[in-house]
């Protein structure tokens, strides 16, 4: 007696380009034979639009995942609109038995796949979800009262000394073809991602290669350097010193458990690169306790999270010519800072801007200039090729005074300072900003600025 075939698997995916270590895939490829879809969804409630970076990124991290998927037998199709609406029509229209994906966990995005959850589970469809982004569930690690964590050292120590799953193992080809008709999609260049001046994206193709497989030599070239004093050189933007993996991180190209358990093993097999391990997996801490942050304050991209600051005078660009000028010099790297100018610069050529630097960068726009933290966080969600909501909130946040586990509002970055300490040869500055312009402020002058705006607020919250 012939068996009827296993039935079809949809595998949804969105940020988490990539194939192995993939809980949702897996589980997919388990079930039956799998049919991958991606839906560009900039339509539903709350979600935010991505910025032209990001999507050049997403452009080509596509199109890498498509020629990784072919390799295991998978079809990529491909949509853009309403996700919600549009995997439920291809899960009824391909007769699948079950949608598997990865949580997300910004609220917009959250809603999204409830709707879709809710949606198949009323046609008689099995949903799945799994948890192949984070290193943790925000849910599940709580303080002791049981509420969610706002600053990051005993976030982290409870993270450490959790139980963190190790990653999977790469899947095989799957054997069995799809016996139904493979629904049509969009071509890659239907979706529009590619932004319409091509000659700014050549400084992104110079630099990055999106995809798996690049991906991964990263990482195997930073295991093989990390013993060479990490703690130390990461932090300085004239070195090779940081893992440059955000961007891979961000849209799953590799997937953070897998970089966590190659840390370990790292630092089991070689005692000398313990201290380096050990770093940047802290590193990587880092952005589970942002998620972690927008998970448990949904507000984090909208509001201040210490209400305080609501009370601050800031200036915006749009109501103040002065502060206009001061934002367009900065996003242009002109504003006679040099190591605040060769970030600038280096982020509009590459997309990407040493973390030391994005912290100073931030610094003299958000105290030195007076101007809100949103203005500065726009500007990063549109040119930086990892933007994420949650880091990039929580960070500009962080910088401003106005967030959890925030830097002291009276730590004011001295950019000059800042270059001796982490830039001493001027390379750095030297290879992105090598013509000095005039300062834009007097350091300071506008620090103490800054901190008599400080204690007006303070004066102001008081009165209220």
């Amino acid at each position: 007696m012939n068996q009827s075939p296993p039935p079809l698997q949809l595998m949804w995916y969105r940020d988490d380009l990539r194939t192995a270590d993939n809980p949702a895939l897996s589980s997919a490829l388990s079930a039956g034979p799998v049919l991958a879809v991606f839906i560009l969804d900039q339509q539903s409630p709350g979600i935010r639009p991505l910025g032209g970076a990001a999507k050049w990124w997403l452009h080509h991290g596509l199109k890498s995942l498509r020629t990784s998927l072919e390799e295991l037998g998978i079809p990529l199709v491909l949509r853009q609109g309403p996700a919600d609406s549009i995997i439920t029509d291809l899960a009824g229209q391909t007769n699948a038995q079950a949608v598997h994906w990865n949580r997300r966990y910004g609220q917009p995005e959250r809603a999204v796949d409830t709707q879709a959850k809710t949606a198949l589970r009323g046609l008689g469809l099995e949903a799945h979800s799994y948890p192949g982004t984070l290193l943790h569930e925000p849910w599940e690690l709580l303080t002791k009262n049981g509420t969610g964590y706002k600053v990051f050292t005993p976030f982290y120590n409870a993270l450490r000394d959790g139980s963190i799953r190790p990653p999977l193992p790469a899947p095989l080809a799957q054997e069995l073809s799809i016996s139904s008709a493979i629904p049509s999609g969009l071509e890659l260049e239907d979706l529009e991602l590619l932004p319409a001046a091509a000659q700014w994206t050549a400084g992104l193709a110079a630099q990055w290669e999106p995809g798996e497989a690049p991906a991964r030599q990263r990482l195997e070239h930073v295991l093989e350097s990390i013993a060479e004093g990490y703690p130390e050189h990461h932090d300085r933007p004239d070195l090779d010193g940081t893992s440059a993996l955000s961007p891979a991180v961000r849209w799953g190209h590799l997937g953070a458990h897998e970089i966590w358990d190659a840390l370990g093993q790292l630092a089991a097999k070689n005692p000398k690169a313990s201290a380096g391990a050990t770093a940047m997996r802290r590193q990587l801490a880092w952005r589970d306790f942002c998620w972690h942050l927008y998970y448990h304050q949904p507000q984090l991209p909208h509001r201040n999270l210490r209400t305080a600051f609501d009370h601050f005078d800031w200036v915006w660009p749009e109501q103040d010519p002065q502060a206009a000028l001061h934002v367009s010099l900065w996003q242009k790297g002109r504003t006679g800072f040099r190591l605040v100018d060769a970030g600038m610069q280096q982020l509009w050529q590459t997309g990407w801007m040493h973390n030391q630097v994005r912290m100073v960068a931030a610094s003299l726009l958000v105290k030195n200039l007076q101007v809100h933290w949103k203005v500065g966080e726009r500007w990063f969600w549109d040119t930086l090729v990892d933007a994420d909501i949650a880091s990039n909130t929580a960070n500009w946040q962080w910088v401003a005074g106005s967030g959890a586990d925030a830097a002291p509002y009276f730590r004011v970055f001295n950019p000059e300072l800042q270059a001796k300490k982490f830039d001493p040869q001027g390379s750095y500055v030297a290879q992105f900003a090598p013509l000095a312009a005039v300062p834009l402020v007097d350091l300071k002058q506008s620090r103490l600025d800054a901190l008599d705006a400080y204690d007006q607020m303070k004066l102001r919250l008081g009165a209220s």
